[in-house]
């Protein structure tokens, strides 16, 4: 086993990454901290080691000072593994440098048992540089919080936004010609229908809902069924597209109940909470709460569940991709979320879609439009948004849409519509000048 690591340590020494597109994530390897970065299956966390790596490079680290373990690689998997045999290892490879001056990177660590005691024993013991990736979230609030506490800074990556979306096109996202504003809007259109995998990006079509597919396999059958010891995986699966069905609803553990009941499947209901539990986990939905002041009530009351990656959707549950509105709703939901801000629904007499916490901790309602809107349709958005900006007192609120830009005002509220490719294409600060800013008072 000792000399198998040794060739993929040196393999991986003279490993050639090429050329890597930077993701919008802040990140230093040399924080002093374990990092852990987690997220989906195939969302970029491993393009995250790599750049990081080469950011050790760049500050003159030796690739004999770099130990890289994929722990997937099925040469590990034998009853002679041990932990302490990477570090026999390389040692016996390079005698002439210390632990503390290396620096190791372990991807999907948490496919071996006691890794996070391991991990600490090498940051108490060792070094400060390690770097590890995983593909659940326990892995990032529990593992980490309770093996690790005060030693980890945590990274969640998820597929890519649609600003990371252009750059891998190699598209300027910032352009406001005739011919940047195109490039950006059948971007966008090819965004929505594939979500944001980078593996995609540049990809023949065809090959695209087959890949997510496989996707969507590899979590069931690798991050779920193995993971949890889940026996019933017709009925998980089915569970999972029962919520992707529910996009844009609260979601109800009783009505699916009822529908695994009407449809002559044995489960139980507490069953049905461990696998909502454990499709959370293994990123394949995220869900946000129910809008309250008091964060108790917030986590205690009902929950709107959405893809990790609204690809997903198209993939697995819509077989021509014909309901847009819920991949558009699901996209904007989680391009919030990849731009870290807080995120609620509002329900009370009406609806509104989100609410949206900016870094002032100013609470924004959001209405999410995929077709322009008339009449009664246009009023009931309206409306909801009205209600959501009393309760909040906010004096202003946006909508979301595909194509429609526009300012208007509904009984005394300011309202602005702008286009998602064009909202989300904006940078940071400009996105944030646009969310906390009303419409001027007319004459």
């Amino acid at each position: 086993m000792k000399e198998k690591i040794k060739e993929i340590i040196t393999v991986n020494q003279s490993r050639d990454f090429g050329h890597l597109i930077k993701r919008d994530i802040a990140v230093s390897l040399f924080s002093n901290k374990i990092l852990s970065v987690v997220g989906p299956r195939r969302a970029g966390k491993t393009h995250i080691l790599y750049l990081l790596i080469q950011q050790a490079y760049a500050q003159g680290i030796k690739k004999e000072q770099i130990i890289l373990i994929n722990f997937e690689d099925e040469r590990l998997i034998s009853d002679d593994f041990s932990f302490d045999l990477i570090l026999q290892a390389y040692q016996e490879l390079f005698p002439q440098f210390s632990l503390h001056e290396c620096f190791f990177f372990f991807d999907e660590i948490q496919n071996f048992l006691y890794w996070e005691k391991f991990v600490r024993r090498l940051y108490d013991d060792h070094t400060k540089n390690i770097v590890v990736t995983g593909s659940n979230a326990s892995f990032l609030s529990t593992d980490i919080a309770t093996s690790l506490r005060g030693r980890a800074l945590a990274i969640e990556v998820l597929p890519l936004s649609f600003q990371e979306f252009l750059s891998f096109k190699g598209i300027e996202p910032n352009s406001y010609s005739a011919t940047g504003k195109a490039l950006a809007i059948n971007a966008f259109r090819e965004y929505l229908t594939q979500g944001g995998f980078p593996e995609l990006v540049k990809m023949d079509m065809p090959l695209k809902k087959k890949v997510l597919q496989e996707y969507f396999n590899v979590m069931i059958y690798r991050d779920l069924v193995e993971r949890f010891q889940i026996s019933q995986t017709l009925l998980l699966k089915y569970f999972i597209k029962k919520i992707f069905l529910s996009v844009g609803k609260p979601l109800s553990i009783n009505k699916i109940y009822n529908d695994f009941r009407s449809n002559k499947y044995s489960v139980g209901k507490n069953t049905l909470y461990d696998f909502l539990g454990y499709v959370k986990d293994a990123y394949v939905i995220t869900t946000i709460d129910k809008f309250d002041f008091s964060e108790m009530k917030r986590e205690n009351t009902e929950k709107k569940a959405y893809a990790t990656d609204w690809g997903l959707l198209s993939a697995v549950e819509y077989s021509s991709s014909e309901d847009f509105g819920k991949l558009f709703e699901n996209l904007v939901v989680l391009e919030f979320k990849k731009l870290q801000h807080k995120i609620y629904f509002f329900k009370q007499l009406k609806e509104c879609d989100l609410v949206v916490e900016i870094v002032s901790s100013t609470l924004i309602p959001v209405q999410v439009m995929y077709k322009s809107k008339k009449g009664d349709t246009l009023n009931r958005e309206l409306a909801g948004l009205k209600e959501a900006s009393d309760f909040l007192k906010a004096d202003h609120g946006i909508i979301i849409t595909m194509d429609q830009e526009e300012e208007l005002r509904y009984k005394n509220l300011s309202i602005k519509m702008i286009p998602a490719y064009k909202f989300f294409s904006l940078k940071r600060q400009q996105q944030e000048n646009f969310l906390s800013s009303k419409l001027p008072v007319s004459d």
